[in-house]
Order: C-alpha cells, then structure tokens, then sequence
C-alpha cells in the first residue's frame, strides 16, 4: 500500500544533497553580494561561480573536524585556490544553514500548499454530492437529529479552508533569511548583502537576528501541521465511526486484491484512517519538540539543530504523506445512502423528540411539562429497541395513545412533524456560506 504513495517530490527537498545544494547558492550570493560592495574583484568572483562541493570529501573532513558546515567548506575552498579565501567571508555557520533552511521550507510549504488544494477540492466535491443525502447526526455518539452527509463534508471542507490560511500565514513567518553575521550585529557584514540574498532566494529577511532566525517562527510552522494533522485525524476517525460493521455507512477504499485480516478473510477494516489517525500523534510530538527549540542559550546554543534534522524533514514528508493517503480515501469514498437512510430510522422517530417537544411548546404548553410527555413516550421506544429492531413509526404511535399529548397535538399534526424535509431547509444557506454552490 505504501508504494502507491511514492512522493518524490517532498522527499527529494529533504536530501543531504538537496541541503548542501541550499547552502552553495547561499554561499554564492553573499560572494555576489561582495563583489556588488567592492570587496571582491570581478575576476575573482567569475572563477567563484565555478565553485562547487565534494560530498565524499566533506565527508572525510567531518571525521576530523565534526563540522558539517567547515568540512562543506574546506571542500570548495581546496578546489578553488586563492579565491576560496573569499567563501563565507564574513559569515556564521547559522547565515548559511538557517537561510538554506527557509528555502527548503518554502519549497516544502509549496508542495504541502498544492497537497492541501487537492483536498479541499475533493472534500468540496464530495459534499455536492451528497448535499441532501439524509442521515442520523450524532451526539456522544447517540442519534441526535437528522443531518446530511454532504453538510458534515461542507464542514470538513470549511475547515481545510482554514487550514490553507494558517499554513500560509506559517509558511510567510518561516520563509526568513539572515545574513548578519556571529552574534547578528552586522559587524562583519553589511545589511544590504543580508538583503540581497534573501531577494534571490525569494525569502523575506528577518529584521532582526542574533546568530539564528528566532524559532517561534519555526514552531508556528511545525504546529500549524500538527494541527491540520489533528484535523486529517478527525476526519479519518469519523469514517472508522461511520465504517464499523453496525453503521456500515461509508467506507475507505478497498483494493479487489486487498486483504483486512491474516486470519478472517471477511474482514474490511478502515487501515488507511486508522493509519492516519496513528501519524498524527507522531506529527504532534514535533510541535512539542519545536516549541521546546524557541528557548536557546544566550545569542544561540546547538540543542535546537539535532532535533530540526529530524522533526522539520519527517514533519513535512510526513503531513505530505496523510494529505495523499486522505485524498485519495474521500476520492475513493463508498457510501451507503440507502444504508444512511435505514439508520436514521432504526429508532422508530426518535429523532424528531425535539420538533415534536418544540410544537408542544407553541401550543401553549410549558416547556418542562411537554419535555416530560415526549421524553416518557420516548423512554417506551427505547424499551422496545431493547427486544430488537423497531419497527415502523414507534415514537408517533407511542405519542398518539398518549392522552395528554393528544389534547394539543393530532395524529395528522405529529405525522407532519415526522417529515425530514423540515431538516434540510437551510443546507443551501450553509453550503453558500462556504462558496459551495
């Protein structure tokens, strides 16, 4: 199942070779920028743009140094003779891998941002489709009151919406350079090279640093994911709710040579929302690590770096990851209408108790004594469920023979209340507050 989410295009943002590259044309643009200042000569700087790594020599470098970003240089400099002397002039390790950094983010964010899009379109298209389709909302998960299917996908859809402006507001907060030097004062190299950089690299520039680009930034980022992570998560477990043997109203996709159980061959479970339900409590635990790096030691310690190494790549890959298997879940979505239908009515009209107790209270009735009239007619249909499957109109029956609930209500005047009609009344109003047309 795993091979049919191949994403090589989120993954190969997060290569060791993908960084390094980063890193180059950081190093490459502050040359430019010194050569823009003067400082190196025009002839020293077309030789420069020759510049490149040796990744198998960084890595002999790193055994002696354990210096990733000195072994990177040390491999461009031995390769470019006296003009290596101009690489990194001026900068921190932090100038080069925090802006590297932003880049990979923003690509990131491109991809998650297009991920999200499809979506959000599918989870829109889904709810047009089944707009009236009628079934039982639930409630602590007890029948409530009729709803749509299409209204609890609007609602989904409307909250991807919300997610595609926090992510993009993240993304606008990460997407930062600096290029200000050891401790971010500007001492050894001048703003407008910071400034001109990060114009290249499409990034905006942090106003003020010390030696890092402050991670709030970056905990806004990792916690904007862990959450539509929960989102995805809320979704997927809703359709586990609504795949369980005794709704059998919706289910995942199911492949014709898929198997659910080693040992019962009937089995149909729900592992593509099961597995994302699982992911997102790994995608939480990055947004705790990530808050966790916005305190660091004095200007800047390294205890953050570790840990980005690992919860900024898997967070990405991974959100990447669940938006793909979920869409390809609602694309792929069955769903029972008929099914819906026959659960809607399996508590003999108990779900319309609120519309009956509301027309009691319009006939004059006080409120709490005609609660009591519906809720004891009520409590004998729920005995009945108790001998099995209800059948017919029972609530209405129930209320019928009740005297005291005859004086004020016809048999004809309760008929009507049992019309789900009533209830979709206002779902064109909701889907056009949501741009669902």
């Amino acid at each position: 199942m795993i091979e049919r989410y191949s994403l090589p295009e989120m993954a190969n943002l997060w290569t060791n070779k993908h960084k390094t590259d980063k890193w180059l044309e950081v190093e490459l643009l502050v040359c430019e920028g010194w050569t823009r200042e003067g400082v190196i000569p025009p002839e020293a700087m077309e030789k420069i743009r020759q510049a490149r790594y040796n990744e198998k020599r960084m890595q002999e470098i790193e055994k002696e140094t354990h210096h990733d970003v000195i072994s990177f240089l040390r491999s461009i400099q031995e390769q470019l003779g006296p003009e290596g002397r101009f690489i990194h002039l001026g900068l921190t390790s932090s100038d080069v891998l925090d802006t590297g950094l932003a880049v990979q983010i923003k690509e990131a964010g491109q991809v998650l941002t297009a991920a999200l899009s499809k979506l959000t379109a599918a989870v829109g298209e889904a709810a047009k489709k089944y707009k009236y389709t009628l079934m039982a909302g639930r409630t602590h998960g007890i029948h409530a009151e009729p709803i749509t299917f299409g209204l609890k996908l609007a609602l989904w859809m409307d909250e991807l919406r919300r997610h595609q402006k926090r992510l993009a507001a993240a993304l606008e907060q990460v997407s930062v350079g600096k290029i200000s030097g050891a401790v971010g004062t500007h001492a050894t190299i001048p703003p407008q090279i910071e400034e001109f950089v990060c114009e290249k690299l499409g990034l905006g520039v942090a106003p003020i640093s010390n030696q890092v680009v402050q991670r709030d930034r970056h905990a806004h980022f990792l916690t904007t994911l862990a959450l539509l992570g929960s989102s995805l998560e809320k979704m997927a477990q809703e359709i586990r709710h609504l795949q369980r043997t005794e709704l059998s109203e919706a289910f995942e996709p199911f492949g014709s040579g898929q198997q659910g159980s080693s040992a019962m061959p009937h089995k149909r479970n729900p592992e593509l929302c099961e597995r994302i339900c699982g992911l997102a409590r790994v995608l939480r635990g990055y947004s705790v690590t990530a808050m966790e790096n916005v305190a660091l030691w004095h200007e800047r310690d390294i205890s953050h770096s570790s840990a980005e190494r690992i919860i900024i790549p898997d967070a990405c890959i991974l959100l990447h990851y669940l938006l793909s298997i979920f869409t390809n879940v609602i694309e792929g979505l069955q769903v029972d209408e008929e099914r819906m239908k026959a659960n809607l009515n399996m508590t003999g009209g108990l779900v319309f108790s609120q519309r009956i107790l509301l027309a009691l209270i319009d006939k004059g009735v006080g409120r709490q004594e005609a609660y009591k009239m519906v809720q004891r007619n009520a409590k004998k249909v729920w005995a009945q469920a108790s001998q099995g499957p209800i059948q017919g109109p029972a609530l209405l029956n129930e209320l019928s023979n009740d005297a005291e609930v005859t004086q004020h209500l016809s048999r004809a005047e309760l008929e009507e209340l049992t019309n789900t009609d009533f209830y979709l009344k206002y779902i064109d109003t909701s889907f056009k507050r949501v741009g669902l047309e």
